[in-house]
């Protein structure tokens, strides 16, 4: 399978990572259409199913309500397959986000992580902006604490998943992964994403499709065609369109469509 390093001396990322936002909330979401929460039982099914097609890097957050709870369950016994990635800095509860970018609230944060995850660390531990990425790197300590969770092990790459151009550039100072929103109408990070290449510094791209309103075939082709992107990060509720996903990666899925 032909995976991308995810930044200089990371570990190898198949193209097409799973984004688990869609299992865990549907409130205060940017999708074109409304969708209803799958059950525990699907939940298992399409996380095992998306191990199961090689899919090796898992992305989710606190703010993406119960999907930490759920990854958990459904494939904590099987963590050694897969990369795990979280965030921290933003909590989703009673349908409102809610920031705290202290060093404090980030420690507490990731250990509330780790015990929903089943796990005693995440392979990357972005910080989730609120779109303020320059004033929450320079006036808060949140930037201090990340690197010294991974000092600890618990975060063993760490990074910005951030909204604008300035905050990515100021995140290639420490930072060994950025998360960027990079697609067929948004090309703002373009610049960035070479420069992070040219540093060693890995990138995830998020909303490739837009939530939804491109094509995932144009815009999978599209990210990937940039040599600086590691992994396009697709949240989806079926199999069928991941390995459709996969495929226009130019991968083929192993395996069954589920468990």
């Amino acid at each position: 399978m032909d995976q991308r390093p995810l930044g200089r001396g990371g570990p190898l990322a198949c193209p097409v990572s799973y984004g688990a936002v869609k299992i865990g909330r549907n409130q205060g979401v940017k999708y074109p259409a409304p969708f209803a929460l799958p059950s525990d039982l699907e939940v298992e099914r399409l996380l095992n199913g998306v191990l199961d097609l090689g899919i090796n890097l898992i992305d989710t957050a606190p703010a993406y309500g119960s999907s930490e709870g759920r990854v958990g369950r459904a494939i904590g016994h099987r963590r050694h397959e897969y990369l795990l990635s979280t965030k921290a800095g933003e909590e989703f509860e009673a349908g409102v986000s809610r920031y705290d970018f202290r060093g404090t609230a980030l420690r507490a944060s990731l250990h509330t992580s780790l015990q929903r995850l089943r796990t005693d660390h995440v392979d990357l531990l972005l910080l989730h902006s609120d779109g303020n990425d320059l004033v929450v790197q320079r006036d808060t300590d949140a930037v201090d604490t990340l690197i010294a969770l991974r000092g600890e092990g618990l975060a063993r790459r760490i990074g910005l998943s951030g909204k604008t151009v300035e905050g990515a550039r100021a995140a290639l100072a420490w930072a060994d992964v950025l998360m960027v929103e990079y697609h067929l109408d948004d090309c703002r990070h373009e610049a960035v994403i070479a420069e992070a290449a040219a540093g060693g510094v890995g990138v995830l791209v998020k909303k490739a499709l837009a939530s939804g309103r491109h094509d995932p075939a144009a815009a999978i082709r599209f990210a990937l065609a940039n040599p600086g992107v590691s992994s396009v990060v697709v949240g989806s509720l079926s199999l069928e369109h991941l390995r459709a996903n996969l495929a226009e990666a130019g991968q083929r899925g192993r395996g069954a469509a589920g468990r």
